[in-house]
């Protein structure tokens, strides 16, 4: 390898590995000795499978390795414009959120909502033992967010009954792309509540490739949850045994399952500390799932709320759901077909057979002694008819 081919720009060392800069002298100097052996690794492996190949192909191949490169500076302008092109539209959707945010929660209010129209559907839906503070007009929509998200299918598995009163102090939710590092941030806006003090709830992605996704972590807001409210935790109360000089009930504190454990993504460990597969693969499939809520609700709840409210997103991707799954159908349909191409081509040989026997053609006893299972059935079945 000439030495042009070893010399390396490492100038972007800092921003490529994180607090380069307070690495030593000899470990900048062994980090950059493993990064230049690994590249010569890579070029040369590179260079065997050329070297192998007829001169004439290796021609060919270089040729395509050229479009290639073609191909990638394109497909990197095409995300490059792609963020810009996402940016401009966020921007512009941005007022359409706001007027959303508004009407929901009572800040504005829709034209033809007069105070008549409101009082008759006061009246309507009054009953004789009402109290004034029930027969209280609703502002907004109430529970808008809890009914949007309810109805998808990934977050209903993970909204538990006990959280939704929580839930329905829930405003408003947003998300925006984050550069350094690359991810996005869901923010979740929630109204004064009796479960806890933060009126903000966030969750950050922070991911290695977003093109592809690949996730390398994300973190969520640390709840401030009030005595006794907490709703990730459940108290067990166990009464203490006979005899026992402590007649207090044992408490014993338990995880449980609620929407709000979203804010306490798996963590990932240090790059020192050893798991065992099982664990790694379990911490996978976590954070696979806790990935898969986040860009559910970046990508389907926020920008079509209402209609998972109405329940008519639902619908449509039952519907889509359904024709996939005809269309998986269909396959195996074709499938099941040539398999029965194939069953009947041998069963025109048994048939064939069964044909000669009874017009006596060839001797009955030797023909069904030579005949398989199915083709005796055939004959069988001649015969009768």
């Amino acid at each position: 390898m000439s030495e042009g081919k070893e010399s390396f720009d490492l100038s972007g060392l800092a921003a490529a590995v994180p607090n380069a800069a307070e690495l030593s002298a000899e470990d900048k100097a062994n980090l950059v000795a493993s990064i230049k052996n690994t590249l010569e690794g890579l070029a040369s492996r590179h260079m065997d499978v050329l070297e192998s190949l007829d001169p004439k192909v290796r021609k060919r191949v270089e040729k395509l390795r050229e479009i290639q490169s073609q191909h990638d500076e394109l497909e990197a302008k095409f995300f490059e414009e792609r963020a810009a092109l996402e940016a401009k539209y966020q921007k512009m959707y941005e007022p359409l959120y706001t007027k959303r945010y508004e009407i929901v929660n009572g800040v504005i209010d829709v034209e033809g909502v007069t105070k008549e129209s409101a009082d008759e559907t006061s009246a309507e839906q009054k009953s004789a033992d009402e109290t004034p503070a029930e027969q209280k007009e609703e502002k907004g929509v109430p529970d808008f967010w809890l009914n949007a998200m309810k109805n998808h299918e990934i977050l209903a598995e993970e909204i538990q009954e006990r959280d939704e009163e929580a839930l329905k102090y829930l405003k408003d939710i947003k998300w925006y792309r984050i550069s350094e590092p690359k991810g996005f941030k869901l923010e979740f806006y929630f109204d004064t509540n009796p479960f806890f003090k933060n009126t903000v709830l966030t969750k950050t992605y922070h991911m290695i490739d977003e093109d592809e996704p690949i996730l390398e972590k994300a973190i969520g807001t640390e709840i401030e949850w009030y005595p006794g409210k907490c709703l990730t935790q459940k108290v067990l109360k166990k009464k203490p045994r006979k005899g026992s000089k402590n007649t207090k009930p044992i408490t014993k504190t338990e995880d449980c399952e609620s929407f709000f454990n979203f804010f306490s993504p798996p963590q990932v460990p240090d790059d020192d500390e050893e798991i065992d597969e099982d664990t790694a693969e379990q911490l996978q499939n976590q954070m696979e799932q806790d990935y898969d809520i986040g860009s559910t609700i970046r990508d389907k709840i926020i920008p079509h709320a209402v209609s998972w409210f109405t329940g008519e997103a639902a619908q449509d991707e039952d519907f889509e759901g359904i024709m996939d799954d005809e269309e998986e159908d269909d396959e195996d349909d074709d499938d099941d077909e040539d398999e029965d191409e194939e069953d009947e081509d041998d069963d025109d040989v048994g048939g064939k057979r069964a044909r000669e026997v009874l017009e006596g053609k060839g001797s009955r006893v030797n023909d069904l002694q030579s005949a398989s299972s199915s083709e005796v059935l055939r004959i069988e079945c001649f015969q009768r008819q």
